[in-house]
């Protein structure tokens, strides 16, 4: 556990990147109480409910996978929307987190996604630089964060692997990412949400934090996000699709493999799952 949540951590650059986040959630973060479950060498996942972080309740999920498990990442879609666990299973996926973002009555990507040479969908013109500045890309079945605008979606030309833009990016180069030129509200406002980040040491993780859950979990804004992330060792990391699309799925677990607490029922508990446009998969 200490090779994950690492305690020498310097606190007061941590509470430097928003003013929403003190030297307490920092401590909360390191001394927190994670449940761990294995799934197989180098793939484990993590859970902790905490009384009080970003000024409110807090849950949060985790699945790490280590380059020793020699699992490998790839991007999913589905037109007719399904859900996370579901979409993962029917690839032989072992771990899973929602994807991007999607027009729920149309069930299509809002974002840019590119298979090979055969581009799936294009990012909106109202989600570039209000929330989409980045993606991800898997090839070979390894998985990278890259920025994204318009320019990079016009100019992509890579014909190998697949790419799904998302956002915003949080961390880059294990500095905290400006958000000044994304939507505010978007930004300041707690929510459900879901990110997948690398660290140093080539560790890919997926991350969720519950929320719309009084009393359980609050949720948290984007720069709270960031600030978790940093703390729990992200390199590189980027903000998902979240709200009620947040969902965290590892085969063989408890609860159908539901790690989190989906809110699409409106309940605090891990039967709240939303179909989906697109996941990212372990495999």
């Amino acid at each position: 556990m200490k090779r994950l949540f690492v305690l020498s951590v310097a606190i007061a650059a941590l509470c430097t990147t928003a003013v929403a986040q003190t030297p307490a959630d920092s401590i909360a973060i390191t001394k927190a109480k994670w449940h761990k479950t294995k799934l197989e060498k180098g793939i484990v996942a993590y859970t902790a409910q905490f009384n009080e972080l970003y000024k409110g309740p807090q849950a949060v999920s985790i699945i790490e996978v280590d380059k020793k498990s020699k699992r490998k990442f790839d991007i999913a879609y589905d037109h007719k929307m399904v859900r996370t666990s579901k979409m993962a299973a029917a690839h032989n996926g072992v771990a899973a987190i929602n994807g991007s973002y999607y027009d729920m009555k149309h069930g299509t990507s809002v974002c840019f996604h590119k298979i090979d040479d055969q581009v799936i969908d294009w990012t909106g013109r109202s989600e570039l630089g209000a929330r989409v500045n980045g993606a991800v890309r898997t090839r070979d079945g390894e998985l990278e964060i890259l920025d994204w605008s318009l320019q990079a979606e016009e100019t992509y030309k890579e014909n190998k692997g697949t790419v799904l833009a998302s956002g915003p990016i949080m961390m880059q180069d294990g500095r905290v990412a400006d958000f000044s030129k994304c939507s505010r509200g978007f930004i300041e406002t707690k929510h459900p949400r879901s990110a997948i980040y690398t660290t140093r040491k080539g560790k890919v993780v997926m991350i969720t934090v519950d929320g719309r859950a009084k009393g359980n979990s609050i949720g948290v804004s984007i720069p709270e996000f960031a600030h978790l992330v940093r703390v729990l060792g992200a390199y590189d990391a980027i903000n998902l699709d979240g709200g009620g699309s947040t969902t965290l799925w590892m085969k063989g677990a408890d609860n159908d493999g539901i790690l989190n607490h989906p809110s699409d029922n409106r309940k605090f508990d891990h039967k709240g799952e939303r179909s989906v446009s697109n996941i990212i998969y372990v495999y």
